[in-house]
């Protein structure tokens, strides 16, 4: 008998937004996985999800590197099935807890993926959960969108091209993990007259939330890895 590997959302810090079915997979799990965290902290996965963890489960901390280099990515995810198939071969449930949902930009998506392709006999089964753009919304206090706005999302992978063009036919636009490219980004925001459209929510639903509302003359953020930014795109006309 094989081990099944779950795929179970836990949301994006607030440990109360795991569903009931997470978390009573969670529980019964005999091993937990989840992203080592850098430089000796737990990641934020494990964060939330270490008060549910009995003393008798395994935690599994997997190595995902923070770069883009396809080669060294596709090692990464190799070494982590491998370690994953180490306890489903033995017949041992595996629970991954995934921060925010397993099926929006995860990388829970990568590792099944290699594990499946490594040994097709796996069974995977996924979890759905809160993903950011929604926790963040749920802070603003405001609908995502409403009756027909178009919604865009865009990975933290994107051009300052690709976003001009959005910004002409979309209603609602998120950015996440906006970091990297907030000075380019409040840039074309300030050409389209868009940055009292603009909110941009730090570690949502995280005690250290911060939200930073109307962005006309915030153009040097230091945002941490965990932001997005939202543009209510129509509320211009």
């Amino acid at each position: 008998m094989l081990g099944t590997l779950y795929g179970i959302s836990v949301g994006t810090g607030d440990p109360e937004l795991i569903t009931l079915k997470g978390l009573r997979i969670l529980k019964q799990s005999p091993v937990v996985a989840f992203p080592s965290g850098v430089h000796g902290k737990a990641g934020m996965a494990q964060t939330i999800v270490e008060q549910w963890l009995g003393s008798g489960q395994v935690q599994l901390a997997l190595t995902f590197p923070y770069v883009q280099d396809l080669v060294i990515l596709t090692q990464a995810w190799i070494a982590a099935a491998e370690q994953v198939w180490d306890y489903l071969g033995s017949g041992q449930d595996v629970a991954f807890a995934c921060e925010g949902d397993v099926s929006f930009y995860s990388t829970f998506t990568y590792l099944a993926t290699v594990l499946q392709e490594l040994h097709p006999e796996c069974v995977v089964q996924r979890v759905p959960g809160v993903c950011s753009p929604l926790a963040a919304a749920s802070a603003l206090g405001t609908p995502l969108t409403v009756r027909d706005q178009r919604l865009v999302v865009l990975p933290a992978i994107y051009n300052v091209g690709e976003l001009e063009t959005i910004l002409g036919w979309a209603d609602v636009v998120v950015l996440m993990k906006v970091s990297s490219v907030y000075s380019e980004v409040w840039k074309v925001l300030q050409q389209h007259k868009l940055l009292n459209q603009a909110f941009v929510v730090e570690r949502a639903t995280l005690p250290e939330q911060v939200i930073y509302a109307d962005l006309c003359d915030r153009p040097n953020l230091k945002l941490p890895y965990f932001s997005l930014l939202i543009v209510k795109v129509t509320q211009r006309k």
